[in-house]
């Protein structure tokens, strides 16, 4: 017997080992990709695509707040000067012009390629004339003083040409020669990390670093009374995990802490302690390493959500040691287990609906539920007997136990209210059946309101873009997509000059197509050319010809260069604003995104559709709301989760109708556990929450554990009395439950919170009402019979 358990164990330890090698190479993901259906559309492509990648999401901005305008003013110069000469950091902003000093020979360099106002009819001698005047009139203006040494060089002003595509539109107001708010109380920053927006780590290294810098300015400018305020979409991500971190931690302890006393109250035993823990973790490893050899990548989302379902396995090991610590493992094996493993079928089918979902995300879910679960039921069957061996003893608790079967037999005298309860229930879920479910899916962001009020006033002082519209192409090639990108930027042009939109950005002003460079280096006349027309048309001007010797230099040796490429732009912030907004896919295809800038004035910033999509027709390029997209997309996820998971009821109730062989039976058990669904459905929305993904994933959970208490209080024949080990095992069972997951209903995470308020009182509610509906009516005893 003894080496039989041996053989047990030695092939639980290979399978988990093998478990944590798969998980230990596998891949995990955090990003928004979770959300995707298997075939996503190009707008949904390009969703996600800007949430990972987009220039927008890479923005932080800095706002520097106490003491006077100079002393504000002083810190912000200090604190970009300090984070411009970091390579972490692609672009670091605050109005000097100054801040354009590291790019300034690059531009000059590439500048008839760049320049949008290069044409054969600007190097005539009318146009030589007219912009030589017109920079020299710049001259006075910051930028002018900034390209002020190199007038020999560009007297046409191609440079300056250049910067006024930068960020076309709205500025931010200027107090002591930097950006400042729009009431002048804070003084303005606005940076781009080098890392993506989806690499959480470094943009917390990057946040670091930021807040390392202002300290040091603050010290260096001795102005220490100052403060510093951060927002952006990197903020919130750092921000919340930490506060999920922080919360996971805090509220785990406090639920371990107290669920330990418990089962060691009712174990007296440390080591069935520690053995009730192998279920869990084999579940969870096994969880893991399933969805990793089928789907390749395990989303972060799925390991939140699957660790809450594999909570359920702390229940198997209780209904172990409680039932067989009672009767012996024998007598367990052979009452007890056939009603434990139709529980878990019962939750492998529920979950396994998702298995057929149309999102990755919900299908790597159901295959983590699935197999966590059956895996967590194996163990507690054939490793948990081999490991506690034939002497495992639990005491009785008969004080307990008495008063719990006491108040059991009386529950059925409730059993006419629960009716009537129900049809209350159907009836207010009829009613509010439009309002049950929220598409919005800000109800599982962590970012509280004041938190949102920040950042947007933020953004409205710097005039920042947000992230939330977008016109987006795609093409074979890079040279493909850079032309598209110009095509549909000129007919964004109008919309420009009619105020539809405020501005765009484009990969394209930075890197143009080739075709676009040679038709732009072409209308550069030859050295002999441009010195005649120069020495006509600045006669009686205050810059004479003789000085631009330099420019007609430069202007042959841009002819001989020719195009410059993407590598020309290597080591530049401009390198990694190209990069950010010409994405280069895994299917080979290459995206552009041209992000769009409200009109300045518009109420809620708010971009017409209609407009922009009219004049991108038959162009190729898409016009993207990223919130309507967003919110259309999740309400789409959590319908087809809805869905699923109703087909996987269905599924549950033909699995009961086969085992319990009684119409009766099946229609107590599955009334019960509907009845107690809908409680909980009832009591969110009356408290004004309205459901979402993680509800729907806590409905499940109460429904799979809820299965478990009403089929063991299931009896074929009436009046039997309920075995005393599994009334105990049962109320351990919920009480622990009941405290892990009420525990998480404290939490100030959207999402910890959502599951906490959802399992925690639907368990108990599961079991209450099956002790009313399912668990029969005590016998009467016989007349005359003594009490």
């Amino acid at each position: 017997m003894k080496s039989a358990a041996v053989r047990v164990f030695l092939v639980w330890l290979a399978l988990m080992l093998a478990g944590l090698a798969v998980v230990w190479n596998s891949r995990f993901t955090a990003d928004m990709s979770f959300f995707l259906p298997s075939n996503p559309s190009a707008e949904q492509r390009a969703l996600v695509e800007q949430l990972q990648d987009g220039s927008v999401s890479r923005l932080l901005m800095v706002a520097v707040e106490g003491g006077d305008e100079k002393q504000r003013a002083a810190v912000s110069r200090a604190l970009r000067q300090a984070l411009a000469a970091d390579p972490d950091f692609l672009s670091v902003q605050n109005g000097e012009a100054g801040g354009l000093e590291g790019e300034r020979d690059r531009l000059l360099a590439h500048r008839y390629a760049l320049s949008p106002s290069v044409a054969p009819e600007r190097f005539t001698e009318d146009g030589l004339r007219a912009a030589v005047t017109d920079t020299i009139d710049l001259l006075s203006s910051p930028a002018g003083m900034l390209l002020k040494p190199y007038l020999a060089r560009d007297p046409t002003g191609e440079v300056l040409s250049i910067l006024g595509q930068l960020n076309p539109g709205a500025q931010p107001q200027m107090r002591a020669g930097v950006w400042a708010s729009r009431d002048g109380e804070r003084a303005m920053l606005l940076l781009q990390t080098r890392v993506l927006g989806s690499d959480t780590d470094g943009q917390a290294l990057a946040i670091d670093k930021v807040h390392a810098a202002f300290e040091q300015a603050r010290a260096s400018t001795g102005h220490s009374a100052l403060t510093m305020v951060l927002s952006g979409p990197g903020q919130f991500a750092v921000q919340a995990r930490e506060t999920i971190k922080s919360e996971a931690k805090r509220l785990s302890l406090m639920s371990s802490i107290a669920i330990w006393l418990v089962l060691f109250w009712v174990y007296r035993s440390f080591k069935l302690l520690a053995l009730g823990l192998i279920p869990v973790l084999s579940g969870t490893l096994a969880g893991i390493a399933m969805v990793s050899l089928v789907h390749g990548t395990v989303f972060g989302v799925t390991v939140g959500f699957g660790s809450a379902l594999i909570g359920e396995a702390v229940d198997y090991a209780i209904y172990y040691f409680v039932q067989a610590g009672h009767q012996g493992v024998d007598q367990w094996r052979r009452v007890f287990w056939p009603t434990i493993r139709l529980g878990v079928m019962t939750t492998a089918i529920g979950f396994g609906a998702l298995l057929f979902s149309g999102f990755p995300g919900l299908a790597q879910l159901g295959l983590y539920a699935l197999s966590g679960v059956v895996t967590a039921a194996l163990v507690t069957r054939f490793v948990l007997p081999s490991l506690t061996g034939p002497g495992l003893r639990v005491p009785a608790h008969e004080v307990w136990v008495r008063r719990w079967m006491a108040l059991l037999g009386q529950a059925h005298r409730l059993r006419w209210a629960m009716v009537g309860l129900a049809v209350a229930v159907a009836a207010y879920l009829w009613v509010q059946r439009d309002a049950l479910w929220s598409a919005n899916l800000s109800a599982l962001s962590s970012v509280t309101a004041d938190e949102a009020n920040a950042d947007a006033r933020m953004r409205a002082d710097l005039a920042a873009p947000d992230a939330r519209y977008l016109v987006t192409v795609s093409a074979d090639s890079q040279e493909a997509a850079l032309r598209a990108a110009e095509k549909a930027g000129q007919r964004l042009d109008a919309l420009v000059e009619q105020g539809v939109i405020g501005g765009y950005d484009s990969p394209a002003r930075f890197l143009p197509s080739a075709e676009l460079q040679q038709q732009r280096l072409a209308s550069l006349p030859p050295a002999e050319v441009l010195r005649e027309r120069l020495q006509r048309a600045l006669v009686d001007a205050p810059l004479s010809a003789a000085r631009l010797e330099p420019f007609i230099s430069d202007t042959e040796a841009a002819r001989a260069a020719g195009p410059m490429t993407r590598a020309d732009l290597d080591g530049s912030a401009l390198a990694l604003a190209v990069d950010s907004l010409l994405i280069h896919g895994k299917d080979g295809h290459w995206t552009v995104m041209l992000p769009l800038r409200p009109a300045p004035g518009v109420p809620d910033a708010a971009i017409p559709a209609q407009p922009v999509e009219q004049v991108l027709d038959g162009s190729g390029a898409l016009f993207v709301d990223l919130k309507t997209e967003f919110e259309g997309l999740y309400s789409t996820y959590v319908e087809e989760a809805v869905e699923l998971s109703l087909l996987g009821v269905l599924a549950i109730a033909l699995l009961l109708a086969v085992s319990l062989r009684s119409v009766l039976r099946l229609a107590r058990v599955l009334f019960t556990l509907a009845l107690a669904v809908g409680l909980v459905m009832v009591m969110l929305n009356l408290a004004g929450v309205r459901l979402h993904l993680l509800h729907l994933v806590g409905l499940l959970l109460i429904f799979a554990v809820g299965s478990n208490y009403a089929l063991f209080l299931d009896h074929p024949g009436e009046g039997e009395p309920l075995d005393p080990a599994t009334l105990l095992s049962m109320g351990v069972a919920v009480l622990t439950t009941v405290i892990g997951f009420g525990t998480l209903a404290s939490s100030s995470v959207p999402v910890l919170q959502a599951v906490g308020i959802t399992v925690g009182p639907g368990a108990l509610l599961a079991l209450v009402l099956s002790a009313v509906l399912v668990y029969p009516k005590p016998a009467r005893p016989p007349s005359g019979a003594a009490p």
